[in-house]
């Protein structure tokens, strides 16, 4: 997967890349490279903060925009940011056995962390969920007119590889009058750890029996069954479904709208088939209840108006920075991006945060002081 190097913090590459992130898409092997939004150490001008940032690719495009914008406002503050994968942000933050040039200020996550998680970063972590948005199942069938739609049974059984023509009865049930295509199922997942995925394999977890049996869990890397094509990052999975007929996979929703991928509508826990908008992400994460840690899911919300697969998605920070001035840049972006830029994420295809989600997180960044690590 090729890297987009960002050479100066005022330019912003996320929107072109969905292709060109193809090459090596089909490698087994997970890899720890990922789209960067950067700008160099060493040409850093007198007086100016640099944070570093990996993690989760899901938020990648919200995030370069707040990156930009804030640029544009603070021009003394620069943010690296490698959209390596979820996986790969907790692994950076907690910082053991990590290289120099792996070194974070924050990481991201659509999986946040686990309690084990956080105790080998010695306890010293926040989870603050930043933005919020749906998991598409986006698929890749012409002449269909993007009118598809999915029962719990029915993709949950194409994902579990026990469903694998288009035409199969359990699909064509829920699309009366739709011809479907005598086509094999073409299957495209995520080769790398991912939060991603880890929300979707909550909601498989949450509507199917058979897949609690098999797999116990949500997950972030699954050896998935037959021959599923795998790419990493949402950007990998969007552009090798829009290159495949015949395919369907699992992608965040503002990857698969930027391409204009057809995406199924899907039942939820109230019967309904619904697509995945701003509107019916928004009701199902309006269901959601805080936790004191932060740490929510919403694996099968309830609700007739909202959409079953959905996610937030965290910032992680330390509780505390060796170095006053990271400290003070770290609560002022974020800060900022917890209530300005929440007004970006609609326009991106992300979900602005509940207000009583809102104020907690920022209450958590506000948090945030110098001190020995």
């Amino acid at each position: 997967m090729r890297q987009m190097n960002v050479i100066k913090m005022r330019r912003w590459l996320a929107l072109i890349t969905l292709v060109a992130l193809l090459i090596g898409c089909t490698s087994t092997a997970p890899r720890r490279t990922g789209q960067q939004f950067s700008q160099s150490e060493e040409k850093l001008p007198a007086g100016a903060i640099l944070l570093k940032g990996a993690g989760a690719t899901f938020p990648y495009l919200l995030y370069a925009h707040w990156f930009e914008v804030y640029h544009g406002a603070q021009p003394n503050i620069y943010i690296n940011y490698t959209a390596a994968g979820s996986e790969e942000g907790i692994r950076r933050i907690i910082g053991k056995n990590v290289a120099d040039d792996e070194q974070v200020d924050f990481g991201a996550s659509d999986a946040a962390m686990s309690d084990a998680e956080i105790a080998r970063a010695s306890n010293d972590v926040l989870m603050i969920p930043a933005t919020a948005g749906c998991v598409a199942l986006a698929y890749n069938l012409p002449g269909l007119g993007g009118t598809l739609r999915l029962s719990r049974q029915a993709y949950a059984g194409i994902f579990l590889g026990e469903i694998t023509t288009w035409n199969d009865p359990l699909i064509a049930r829920s699309n009366p009058g739709v011809k479907l295509p005598d086509l094999t199922i073409d299957t495209v997942v995520r080769q790398d750890n991912s939060g991603t995925t880890f929300a979707f394999t909550r909601n498989l977890d949450a509507i199917s029996e058979r897949w609690r049996k098999l797999h116990g869990g949500a997950v972030t890397l699954v050896n998935w069954p037959g021959e599923a094509m795998r790419a990493n990052g949402n950007e990998g999975v969007a552009g090798l479904i829009e290159k495949s007929t015949g395919s369907i996979g699992y992608v965040g929703y503002e990857f698969a709208r930027r391409i204009g991928l057809d995406m199924a509508s899907l039942e939820n826990r109230d019967g309904k088939f619904l697509n995945p908008t701003e509107e019916t992400c928004a009701a199902a994460l309006a269901t959601a209840e805080m936790p004191q840690n932060l740490r929510i899911f919403v694996p099968d919300p309830a609700g007739a108006d909202s959409y079953p697969i959905v996610t937030f998605s965290w910032i992680l920070l330390r509780k505390s920075y060796k170095n006053l001035q990271t400290a003070q840049a770290i609560r002022e972006f974020f800060g900022w991006a917890l209530q300005d830029g929440q007004r970006y994420a609609s326009e991106l295809g992300y979900v602005k945060l509940p207000t009583a989600v809102e104020e907690r997180a920022l209450a958590a960044v506000n948090a945030v002081t110098p001190g020995k690590l």
